[in-house]
C-alpha cells in the first residue's frame, strides 16, 4: 500500500463514532461522509443499529460490544454481538476483561473472546480490543495469543476511552509480531493525523479506526510526527 495515497489508506479504515451523545442524524452524517471518503466501513454503537442497507453503498458496518470498560458477563457480551449481527453488523469490536489481562489470566480472556466468537460465527468479522496502553509488553503478548486461539480474526489496540491512551507504534509492532500476519492488527484511539497513521501502517496495522478520517486521510503528506498517535478518544 502506498501510505500517501489517501484512497489506498481509506480502504483500511474503520470510520468511527461511538461518542454516547451520538444521534441518528450523526450516524446519517457519518455514512454519507464514509462514502465520500470511500472508506471500508462505519464504526457504530450497537444501540444505534440497523443502517439502511440503502444508505450503505459498498460500506460495512461495524459495532462495539462490551464497551468501553470489557467488564461484563462474556454470555452478556455474546448476547450483545449476536443481537448486533441480527441488527446487520458484518463486524463485532469487542472489549477484553483488561482486568484479567493484568492478572496473568489469560485462559479467561481466551473464554471470554470464545464465547463471543461461538455467538458470531464466521462470516462475521470478530475483533479484539486489549487495551495496550494500560498492558505491559508481555501482557500485551498473552492477549494477542488468547485472541488467535480463541478464534478472533483482528487484535486492536484500544476503545479510544481509556485514560492511559490509544494506539502506540510499539504496541502495534508487538501485536502484528506476536499474531504474525495470522489475524489482522487495529490501530485506534488518538490517530488524528496522516503522519500517525502512516506510522501505525508502516508498524503493522492493517485497519485504522478513526473519527476524524478526513483530516488524517487530508493530511497524510503532512510532516506532522507520529507522536500525536496514543490519546485517548478516536
Amino acid at each position: 500500500m502506498t501510505t500517501t495515497d489517501p484512497a489506498a489508506v481509506a480502504r483500511i479504515v474503520d470510520h468511527t463514532l461511538l461518542k454516547p451523545e451520538a444521534t441518528p442524524a450523526d450516524v446519517a452524517a457519518l455514512v454519507a461522509e464514509a462514502r465520500q471518503l470511500g472508506v471500508y466501513s462505519v464504526c457504530v454503537s450497537p444501540s444505534m443499529l440497523p443502517i439502511d442497507p440503502e444508505t450503505l453503498g459498498d460500506v460495512k458496518v461495524a459495532t462495539v460490544c462490551g464497551f468501553p470498560s470489557g467488564k461484563h458477563h462474556s454470555t452478556i457480551k455474546a448476547m450483545e454481538a449476536a443481537r448486533a449481527v441480527a441488527d446487520g453488523a458484518h463486524e463485532v469490536d469487542m472489549v477484553i476483561d483488561v482486568g484479567a489481562a493484568v492478572d496473568g489470566r489469560f485462559e479467561d480472556v481466551q473464554a471470554d473472546i470464545a464465547e463471543v466468537r461461538a455467538a458470531v460465527q464466521r462470516p462475521t468479522v470478530l475483533k479484539v480490543i486489549i487495551e495496550s496502553a494500560a498492558l505491559t509488553d508481555e501482557q500485551i503478548v498473552g492477549c494477542c495469543r488468547a485472541a488467535e486461539a480463541a478464534g478472533a480474526d483482528f487484535v486492536k489496540t484500544s476503545t479510544g476511552f481509556h485514560p492511559t491512551g490509544g494506539a502506540s507504534v510499539h504496541a502495534v509492532e508487538l501485536m502484528a509480531q506476536t499474531v504474525g500476519g495470522r489475524l489482522g492488527v487495529k490501530a485506534s484511539g488518538g490517530i488524528r493525523t496522516g503522519a500517525a497513521a502512516r506510522a501505525m501502517i508502516a508498524a503493522g496495522a492493517t485497519r485504522l479506526g478513526l473519527s476524524g478520517t478526513a483530516a488524517v486521510l487530508g493530511s497524510l503528506d503532512s510532516g506532522t510526527g507520529p507522536e500525536d498517535a496514543g490519546e485517548p478518544g478516536y
